[in-house]
């Protein structure tokens, strides 16, 4: 299991990264700076878990999780298009849609004691827990010092001087 063990727990990682930013993307009220990078991180970390999907095959052949990575994948770059050209429905549609698949999966991948994800996490659980932690104070991390980014910038612009209009020299008050 050696080469599979580096590549399912990549998986694994990143799976975890899905699911934890998923809710607070979906929940967080504001669509700022801070939703589209998280958004981005989220992509990346969507397209890295259905693309690794492929290279983890159960007993030789692919399962209906391979066809929901395939279909995951469309709806994910869909989601992007449609966020990027504005159709904000859509976008949400797509990137919610792709999350509760992604939730369907993750609890069927960690669910069934056969699979490997739960093969490796029974064969060292103490990883499992220090991987999920590590996962969730990364994220809380980045969160924040987007937040805090932004609130720094708008606090910054809010207590610069505000300028007053010139006054040509040639113009005279009466």
């Amino acid at each position: 299991m050696g080469n599979l063990s580096v590549l399912v727990i990549s998986h694994l990682v990143a799976a975890l990264y899905v699911v934890a930013i998923g809710p607070v993307q979906i929940l967080r009220p504001r669509r700022d700076r801070v939703h589209r990078i998280m958004g981005y991180l989220w992509i990346s970390a969507m397209y890295y878990v259905c693309l690794s999907s492929f290279w983890i095959v159960s007993e030789g052949h692919f399962t209906w999780l391979h066809a929901l990575s395939a279909f995951t994948l469309v709806t994910v770059t869909l989601g992007l298009v449609v966020a990027i050209k504005g159709n904000i429905g859509a976008h949400r549609g797509n990137m919610i849609g792709s999350y509760i698949g992604t939730l369907i999966a993750f609890g069927f991948a960690v669910g069934v004691p056969s699979r490997s994800i739960p093969r490796l996490l029974s064969a060292d659980p103490g990883t499992g827990i220090f991987v999920a932690l590590l996962v969730a104070l990364s994220i809380g991390a980045v969160y924040v010092s987007l937040i805090r980014g932004s609130r720094s910038r708008f606090m910054a612009r809010s207590r610069a001087p505000r300028r007053r209009a010139e006054v040509p020299a040639n113009c005279t008050h009466g």
